[in-house]
């Protein structure tokens, strides 16, 4: 069963090997062997900075973060934080549909009123242009 921490359950990966192997009618051996060649196959590809993207889910994909300098609380110095890589991942419309309905409803709404006058002013030049060419 999922675990409970401070903010909730979760779900660790014995557990999503126990559901895939549910759902697919597998033996968990085999659901696990699923899961580690997903896992792999993002990580190989993000590595080799290809990006992942799964529809509706979300995009894994690698990121280069800029030297930056930062603060040592324990010796109160600064010091340089080199560049690195670092993977990120993206969150799909349909992944954050699923988590927060409610954010969902208020994009699309935005999107509907920013594109009703995009599309009168669009309009009102064809007009124009039509006017003139009667003349």
């Amino acid at each position: 069963m999922a675990k409970s921490n401070l903010l909730g359950t979760q779900l660790n990966r014995i557990e999503l090997v126990e559901k895939i192997a549910a759902a697919h009618n597998l033996s968990k051996a085999e659901a696990a062997r699923v899961l580690e060649t997903i896992t792999s196959s993002i990580v190989t590809a993000v590595k080799k900075d290809d990006p992942v993207q799964i529809v509706g889910f979300g995009t894994f994909k690698q990121v280069a973060r800029a030297a930056r300098s930062g603060f040592n609380p324990s010796a109160g110095t600064k010091i340089k934080i080199a560049a690195q890589k670092v993977p990120k991942f993206v969150p799909g419309a349909a992944f954050k549909a699923a988590v927060d309905p409610k954010a969902a409803k208020r994009k699309a709404d935005s999107k509907a009123v920013a594109a009703k006058p995009a599309a009168k002013k669009a309009a009102a030049p064809a007009k124009k242009a039509v006017a003139a060419k009667k003349k």
